[in-house]
């Protein structure tokens, strides 16, 4: 009989601990119905219609390079304030960068347009950063006379940055966003290094940084797919600042899958795919592709969470190419190869990610599972965020081999006792705001 009963408690207790359904938050809904093709389109045709932007490039030319390239999108940010109601300022963020005889063969005026959009609540000092490059290359990187259209590296993703700017300025969000267009990139990732070792010396909480680059285009140069559902998310295992006793807990936990990088890889992929449709967010387990490096890498290494976004085929006559011509084959980075509605999608699926994040509450805080006896349940505790009204909590279940979280499990409270043994599952905890937004999760350590 007393068999019986147990059995019967855990069975209701599996009942009550059920998957919860998650649904569109209304407001990001209509947000991602205004990403809009066409003006994606302009945007790029603009950018190409400044001949180079190469960093080495004039920037006092006011029609030609990438001064001129840096001040139209100072421009656009600058037209969205307007509708911000003085949430929104925007600046050029400019440097000197001396000659390192590789890239950069003299000093070159450095500068990364910034769009700020201020955070409505004063106690909330997290900082979520969108990216794309504005500089471009031909197929000599230090070659700044020629024309480079640069259509899709990374003028894509320089254009779904404006494109959410201007979205989002329209709205209030409780933490700050950062739109960015930075220089260098094809230099040696030189504005986004400047930004994020910034960023750093500053102490900004970023959490958060979305880096888009070559990601408008949808067919591959050797294999001639052409498929216009998927995207790729570049993340990173571990960061390297994870050494010593943090790195010692990744071993014994077994956690190298869930850095502050690869937890936003998992975020984006399942609030991207909830919001677009017909579009996959395809999880790639590297910092970045061989021979090729990305804006985020310098705030991977400066301790913070960053991903990268690229299309899922790419085209490699299409990148780092004189136009030209040969054999038939037709090389260069020119609008005409580009899939606006392609484009569009993968910027919805920024801006949801963006808007999700910004409006959510902070993180929890003190999120422990306790591991002083065993058992064949999970014991997990944790304390509200810092910031941020939530109306509950989920908690993510995963097998140690899968990629993505499998169950979400919905609470108001601030522990729960789970039916799935600690050592056969992962477990997460993310606050959740009465619209339905999530914070990034937060893995547990270990309680005693």
């Amino acid at each position: 009989m007393r068999k019986l009963l147990l059995a019967g408690i855990m069975l209701f207790n599996t009942a009550v601990i059920g998957q919860t359904i998650v649904n569109r938050d209304r407001a990001i809904e209509d947000m991602v119905k205004e990403v809009s093709a066409d003006s994606l389109k302009a945007h790029i045709v603009k950018m190409v219609s400044f001949g180079t932007r190469n960093t080495l490039s004039s920037t006092t030319d006011k029609n030609r390079g990438i001064g001129a390239a840096r001040n139209w999108v100072l421009s656009k940010f600058n037209s969205f304030a307007k509708q911000a109601n003085g949430r929104l300022s925007a600046f050029v963020d400019t440097t000197t960068y001396r000659a390192d005889g590789r890239r950069v063969d003299r000093p070159i005026n450095l500068g990364n347009v910034m769009a700020t959009l201020k955070g409505t609540d004063p106690n909330d000092n997290r900082v979520f950063i969108i990216s794309g490059h504005l500089d471009n290359m031909r197929s000599s990187p230090t070659d700044s006379i020629g024309d480079a259209p640069g259509a899709n590296d990374d003028a894509s993703g320089v254009a779904a940055v404006i494109e959410c700017a201007r979205i989002m300025s329209k709205r209030s969000f409780p933490a700050t966003i950062i739109f960015v267009a930075v220089s260098g990139e094809e230099q040696g990732l030189l504005g986004a290094g400047y930004l994020a070792g910034k960023a750093r010396k500053a102490n900004w909480n970023i959490e958060a940084v979305l880096n888009n680059d070559i990601m408008g285009s949808n067919n591959s140069s050797e294999t001639n797919i052409i498929d216009n559902t998927k995207i790729r998310v570049f993340s990173e295992a571990f960061s390297v600042a994870d050494t010593g006793r943090r790195a010692l807990t990744i071993r014994q936990l077994g956690l190298e899958n869930d850095g502050k990088a690869r937890q936003l890889a998992r975020y984006v992929k399942e609030v991207g795919e909830r919001y677009v449709d017909n579009l996959q967010v395809v999880m790639i387990y590297r910092n970045d592709r061989f021979l090729r490096g990305g804006d985020h890498s310098p705030f991977v290494e400066n301790g913070f969470a960053a991903v990268r976004f690229t299309e899922m085929n790419e085209n490699y006559t299409h990148q780092h190419q004189n136009v030209r011509t040969e054999k038939g084959v037709h090389y260069g980075d020119l609008v005409e190869f580009m899939d606006f509605e392609y484009l569009r999608k993968n910027t919805a699926m920024n801006l949801a990610n963006l808007a999700n994040l910004s409006k959510s509450p902070a993180m929890p805080d003190s999120v422990k599972i306790e591991v002083r006896r065993l058992s064949n349940q999970s014991f997990i505790t944790w304390q509200a965020p810092k910031v941020g009204k939530v109306k509950g909590y989920y908690l993510l279940v995963r097998e140690t081999t899968s990629a993505t979280w499998q169950k979400k499990i919905f609470t108001t409270a601030l522990s729960m006792q789970l039916p799935f043994s600690k050592d056969n599952y992962f477990f997460a905890v993310q606050s959740v705001s009465e619209d339905e937004n999530e914070s990034l999760p937060v893995v547990p350590t270990v309680g005693r």
